[in-house]
This record gives structure tokens, sequence and C-alpha cells, in this order.
């Protein structure tokens, strides 16, 4: 007899856990090993019990998701993560799968699809819901359209990099001069230059750029 999936399943509500333990386990094939009502709890009980597949939603207290998926991924990076959340917007599907997600489900989702999700996260696939795939080939076709459209950019500097990261987080340039112990001034120089090698002409514009050309995250663009 094949062994059970094992699963932790992490939601504030209590009432919500509930329900879809219940689902999950009537399947058979699918063990829930342990609930969180956190995102801390869950990358705690994850190191306790070491599941195949740790099931998230992303607003929790304490630590929401997305970080929690970023945690439990550096710390067990066999354990595959599925988001199941009420929310479809953009910043929180690609942040969650750049945190390392495997899967991206919604709470309206019927009960047969969250199943399929969970197994198929187990078996190593990803399991995204219509609507996210649709978006995720949307993103990645349209920045493969500007990206080829673009002329060839000036790779930016380490340094440069990490005085983009800070200004896209929103961070003045003197919170930026402290942060990396130079001069305004010379944060000054360093924006400059980045605008001039990206084309941009504002810090969220080379943001968004520098994520397009692999540079940086969307988490360092979102802040």
């Amino acid at each position: 007899m094949t062994e059970p999936i094992r699963v932790i399943l992490a939601d504030d509500h209590a009432v919500v856990r509930k329900g879809i333990r219940e689902f999950l386990e009537e399947d058979g094939d699918i063990q829930v090993v342990a609930e969180a009502a956190d995102g801390a709890e869950a990358v705690a009980l994850t190191a306790q019990h070491q599941p195949q597949v740790t099931v998230l939603d992303i607003q929790m207290p304490r630590m929401n998701g997305i970080e929690a998926t970023r945690r439990i991924k550096a710390e067990h990076p066999q354990v595959r993560v599925l988001i199941l959340t009420a929310y479809d917007d953009d910043p929180y599907i690609f942040a969650s799968l750049q945190a390392g997600a495997s899967g991206y489900a919604m709470k309206t989702a019927d009960s047969s699809e969250l199943v399929r999700a969970v197994k198929a996260v187990a078996r190593g696939e990803s399991a995204l819901d219509p609507v996210v795939a649709r978006k995720v080939v949307e993103r990645v076709a349209g920045g493969a359209r500007r990206v080829a459209g673009e002329a060839a950019v000036e790779p930016l500097t380490e340094r440069e990099i990490e005085v983009l990261r800070l200004a896209a987080r929103g961070d003045t340039n003197r919170a930026i001069g402290r942060s990396l112990g130079i001069s305004d001034r010379t944060v000054q120089g360093h924006l400059a230059n980045i605008f001039a090698k990206l084309r941009v002409n504002t810090r969220t514009e080379a943001a968004l750029k520098a994520v397009r050309l692999g540079w940086m995250s969307l988490e360092d663009a979102t802040g």
C-alpha cells in the first residue's frame, strides 16, 4: 500500500483549515499531519514533521505565506509548497513563485482541483490555477517581447544593483548611503549611471527593467 502524502496546512482561520483538511483527507491518499495558524508556526512545523507538501495561505499573522515559503525552501528544499489563497493579484502570484512555491491554487476551486494540485506538487510538478497560469504566460511572453525589442543594455555593476535594490525599496539617497557606507553624492552618481545604462528616468522604471532583464527579482522591485 502506498504511503499517503504528508501535508501541513497553514491558515489563520480554524474553520477554513477544518474544511480544507476534511476534503483533502477524504481522498485517502493525503494525510494532514499538522495545522498552523500563522506562517512562523508553519515553518516550525515543517521542520518538525518534514512533510512532502506544505499548504500555505498568503495573508497570515506573524509571518505571511510568501516569507514562510522563502524560509521553508531555504531550510528544507525538498519540501514542496502550495499556495492556497483568495488573492489572484499579480504581486502575490509572482512573489510566491519567486519565493519557491510549486503551485498556486485559489480557495474558490473545487475540492477535487485542490486534491489534484497537492498530488501534482508532491510529484514535483507545478500546479497553477488556470487564471494564474494565464497571467504567468502573459508575463513571460510580454517580458520576452519587450526585452527582445530593446537594444543591448550595458550590465549594471554589483554596487549599482545594490543601490537599485535599496532605491526600489523606497530608501532615500542618504539612507542608501548609510546602508552601503558611501556618501549621498556617490549614491546620486550611481543612480545617474543606472538611469543612463537602462535608458530610464525614474527609480521605478529602472527596477522594473532590471527585473525584465533578470538582474533583480520581483521582490526587490516591489519592496
